[in-house]
């Protein structure tokens, strides 16, 4: 592909190459870049590509895409902003796939994978179509898994990602869309047709700072999209819609004014059941996921479906076949008379809305076992703590993913919400051996929340991603308790 043709729609600064050139490929790790390639020295949140030039032009780059003059002999052309100058040439090399397929993105703190999950599964029984997915849980095309790294992959994984999915007959993709991809544009120039906002709770203050800073980079989305689903009954609303350049449909729960929403909701222990209103029309709708958020994420998949054209009834219809999602308020078979529910909540909101959840059918103590991560935002540690002791009956605090922090320091930052708290509470750092602990120390009628770690397989201690998938653990501590009851201990 010619060059000029890779840079069809990137606003050019300056030519210093040859427009009629052949390129390869498109490139932003040096490490990657092959004869013939174009590299896009990207200027990222911790490194600058364009200190990785020299070594993309040893390793053949026939031209480099930078927004200042490189220092070394390579044709290159200067543009202001080379993330979305990856996100374009990127999306031109792979053919513009994504406007091949319908696209709907999903954004907010709490309830993007169940919500994707969802709307995947509804496309899938009402259209017949082949459906991809993109987010924590891996990227799906159809039933076949692609493992990966992060909710939303770089710019030109992600067209790389699109391209196989238009190949292998995807009409629609739903994807995650963090706020680092909305701001680092990951997405730019993604057309999506429908955008999705659930809710909007304290993460990632420390990259974004502010909350309002979050906010309003997760808002971008709703500049990108042509209709938006947003979740009026959160008081971000209003901030999600405010440069809004699509149009908005309210969904909620509560007794406002919406487009699509829900009533006569009825929760309990086996998931949640309401009326789902749409204009005029009322429709009994149920979801085998318990819990009052799981209203919020039936409603914004319902509502994004009915804007893909799929009808409320066939939509509805859809939605009470769906099933829950690997690490959200899943439980483990302990053959004991107690519950072991694993869930991801590692934000102050998501851990309230699971611990309330299970207070609703909890027959015996509910026990909640969390810890938080390492190098991510501080602030929330106390508040999670003070949530923990404030609602369960007994809380476990141990270690997530400490990352490159000292465990016992974040377990202290826990800690300062706990101290005025009288609910009984354990500190046991090694989270292996707090599981032990909890599934040991499990009482009739008990509903032991691991909370933190959902669908991840891995611990990350100091810069080492170790394998450690909860659900082995849990067993692993159950035959453990077995053994110590044959043995008559």
């Amino acid at each position: 592909m010619k060059l000029s043709e890779i840079l069809k729609d990137v606003p050019v600064l300056e030519w210093h190459a040859d427009p009629e050139m052949e390129i390869k490929g498109v490139e932003a790790d040096s490490r990657r870049t092959g004869p013939g390639c174009l590299f896009v020295a990207v200027v990222g949140y911790e490194t600058d590509g364009h200190g990785y030039i020299p070594a993309a032009a040893e390793k053949g780059a026939a031209c480099v895409l930078c927004s200042r003059t490189p220092e070394t002999d390579v044709p290159y052309v200067l543009t202001d902003n080379t993330r979305r100058g990856l996100a374009l040439t990127a999306a031109n090399w792979y053919g513009r796939p994504a406007e091949k397929m319908k696209i709907v993105g999903v954004t907010g703190t709490n309830g993007k994978t169940t919500t994707t999950n969802l709307i995947k599964t509804i496309l899938e029984k009402t259209t017949g179509k082949t459906v991809g997915m993109i987010g924590t849980n891996g990227n799906y095309i159809g039933s076949t898994l692609l493992p990966t790294e992060r909710t939303t992959p770089e710019s030109n994984e992600l067209q790389e990602l699109f391209a196989r999915m238009a190949e292998e007959g995807c009409s629609y993709v739903v994807m995650e869309v963090s706020s680092h991809a909305l701001f680092l544009d990951r997405v730019y120039g993604v057309p999506f047709e429908v955008g999705v906002f659930t809710n909007l709770t304290e993460d990632h203050l420390d990259f974004h700072k502010t909350m309002e800073e979050y906010g309003r980079a997760k808002a971008i989305l709703f500049t990108m999209c042509r209709q938006g689903s947003v979740n009026t009954d959160d008081p971000a609303w209003k901030l999600m819609t405010e440069n809004a350049t699509c149009r908005v449909t309210r969904t909620g729960a509560a007794g406002g004014e919406y487009d699509m929403w829900a009533e006569n909701v009825s929760l309990h222990d086996s998931g949640v059941d309401f009326t789902f209103r749409c204009g005029d029309g009322a429709w009994s709708a149920h979801l085998g996921i318990p819990g009052r958020f799981s209203v919020y994420n039936a409603i914004s998949a319902l509502s994004a479906t009915v804007l893909l054209g799929v009808s409320p009834e066939a939509a509805v219809e859809a939605l009470a076949g769906c099933s829950g999602v690997m690490g959200r308020a899943e439980i483990v078979p302990g053959g004991r008379d107690c519950t072991l529910l694993i869930d991801y909540a590692h934000t102050p909101d998501a851990l309230e809305n699971i611990i309330r959840t299970v207070k609703g059918f909890a027959r015996g103590r509910v026990v909640t076992l969390f810890g938080c991560g390492g190098d991510r935002d501080r602030t929330k540690r106390p508040i999670m703590g003070k949530i923990a002791a404030d609602l369960s009956d007994f809380v476990i605090v141990t270690s997530d993913n400490p990352r490159t922090e000292q465990p016992d320091a974040i377990i202290r930052d826990i800690l300062e919400g706990m101290k005025d708290t009288s609910t009984p509470y354990v500190v046991i750092e090694n989270r292996r051996e707090a599981i032990g602990w909890a599934v040991a120390h499990a009482q009739p009628g008990d509903v032991v929340i691991f909370a933190g770690k959902g669908h991840e397989t891995y611990q990350i201690i100091g810069k080492t991603k170790n394998h450690f998938d909860e659900r082995e653990v849990i067993r692993d501590a159950l035959a453990a308790l077995e053994r110590e009851e044959g043995n008559g201990k």
